[in-house]
């Protein structure tokens, strides 16, 4: 079974031929390969012909993108349900490599790729790097953690596919990763937003000045992230920071990318991964510009086809702009399993972390801390003073201030405690933990 083509990539880093497409031809090709990757995941693998006939679909019932939604969804737990190979549509001998990500029951999700995979991962995400500002030849560091995960393997093929010379520096060892910066001076660096602010102090503790580094261009990502948060890496390294977007079950990393003329959401590669938004309650598709959960069918993998796969990040989709025949996601601002229901009032951590950040002395360093007194809920925000301003300051004013803000833009009421600097956990080696959950277990 063949997949249609779109077309050879451009050479140089120059825009390939998706990239330039209009929106009429990204959708007629869609239509293509959705009923190219229906058919083969329907053929083989059992798990989805299965589910299929118990909704009464086939692929041939797809005649326009809208009759996806016919289809069932994929959820993490039918990942696990067939673990470790059973979601494969090929062959185990014909696998190049397999990633995984821990889950909660011990048990890992299992991801697969041909060789074919593996070139098609490279092509977007050596599509994302150059959107973020980079171009080949430049020097990049990639910080994303290396192994099982896909951030760190998926940036580096898509770094040296675009002809740049990559760094594979991983996670950790902070102070090592700011003395390859400063030494090896790389144009571009690749890593979670909640890490780049542990350089940022890695930098100050080795007296130096991280405005002055040689970086131009962070592309951050595998955690949702505020403007606010942007806006604050921007100005402590002067540089152009930009969100990527990827998860295993999909691809990994390269699923969508700001582009750095704009910064105004992360185009979609919709010649590889169909998006749809729907109510996260219902399950009902929502219309073009409403905010929901995020769904994705995969259009062209081999090895692991997924189809309706629900990620439980929350956005909305929009019109593109600087790639006009892609349509944009709004970034992440939270999981549909992130948010905190407290006292009857949805929140999310991003909601804090603008507050936060709007402060001029907090850094982004911050956390999440709930407890339960009696029958009630509680929130502590546990939040880190920048520098010598916590030596001077009125912490007891400033936490009442705080405390303000967010209840009048939440309406919520909550406890603030503001720490001196280093005093809030670091991410040193991937992911942010933002929530801290000390309630009794039920």
């Amino acid at each position: 079974m063949t997949m249609p083509a779109m077309g050879a990539r451009l050479g140089g880093g120059a825009l390939d031929d998706a990239e330039r497409a209009s929106r009429d031809q990204i959708m007629a090709l869609q239509r293509e390969r959705l009923a190219w990757s229906l058919r083969h995941a329907y053929e083989n693998v059992p798990f989805y012909k299965r589910k299929f006939d118990e909704a009464g679909v086939h692929p041939s019932d797809l005649r326009e993108l809208d009759d996806l939604a016919k289809f069932p969804f994929t959820l993490k737990t039918d990942l696990r349900d067939n673990y470790p190979f059973n979601m494969f549509a090929v062959p185990r001998e014909r696998l190049a490599r397999v990633h995984g990500s821990s889950g909660t029951t011990g048990k890992p999700i299992v991801v697969g790729y041909t060789q074919a995979d593996i070139d098609m991962w490279a092509d977007v995400m050596a599509r994302s790097i150059r959107a973020a500002g980079v171009r080949p030849g430049m020097m990049v560091h990639v910080a994303y953690g290396y192994g099982l995960f896909t951030g760190g393997l998926g940036a580096h093929y898509g770094a040296e596919r675009l002809g740049c010379t990559v760094v594979p520096m991983s996670g950790g060892m902070t102070e090592r990763q700011v003395q390859l910066i400063n030494d090896f001076k790389p144009d571009a660096i690749m890593v979670t937003p909640s890490y780049m602010l542990a350089l940022q102090d890695g930098f100050a503790k080795a007296g130096l000045e991280a405005r002055e580094s040689s970086l131009k261009f962070g592309i951050f990502g595998a955690e949702p992230w505020t403007n606010a948060m942007r806006g604050e890496i921007e100005r402590a390294f002067a540089l152009d920071a930009t969100d990527i977007y990827g998860l295993s079950e999909v691809i990994g990393p390269g699923v969508a990318q700001e582009c750095v003329e704009t910064k105004d959401g992360l185009h979609i590669w919709e010649d590889h991964f169909y998006p749809e938004i729907i109510d996260p309650v219902t399950g009902a598709v929502l219309p073009e510009g409403e905010k929901g959960e995020l769904v994705f069918t995969s259009l062209t993998k081999e090895a692991f086809p997924i189809i309706r796969y629900r990620t439980r990040d929350l956005t909305r989709l929009m019109a593109g702009t600087a790639r006009p025949g892609m349509r944009r996601m709004e970034k992440i601002t939270g999981r549909s399993d992130d948010m905190i229901i407290l006292r009857g009032v949805n929140l999310f951590p991003s909601q804090i972390e603008e507050i936060l950040l709007a402060q001029d002395f907090c850094s982004g360093h911050y956390q999440l801390e709930l407890t339960r007194e009696g029958r009630m809920d509680e929130l502590t925000v546990h939040a880190e003073v920048m520098g010598p301003a916590y030596d001077t300051m009125d912490l007891a004013g400033a936490e009442r201030r705080i405390l303000k803000r967010i209840k009048d833009s939440i309406g919520v009421t909550t406890r603030v405690v503001l720490h001196g600097p280093g005093e809030v956990e670091r991410s040193l080696t991937g992911k942010a933990k933002r929530i801290v959950d000390r309630r009794p277990k039920e």
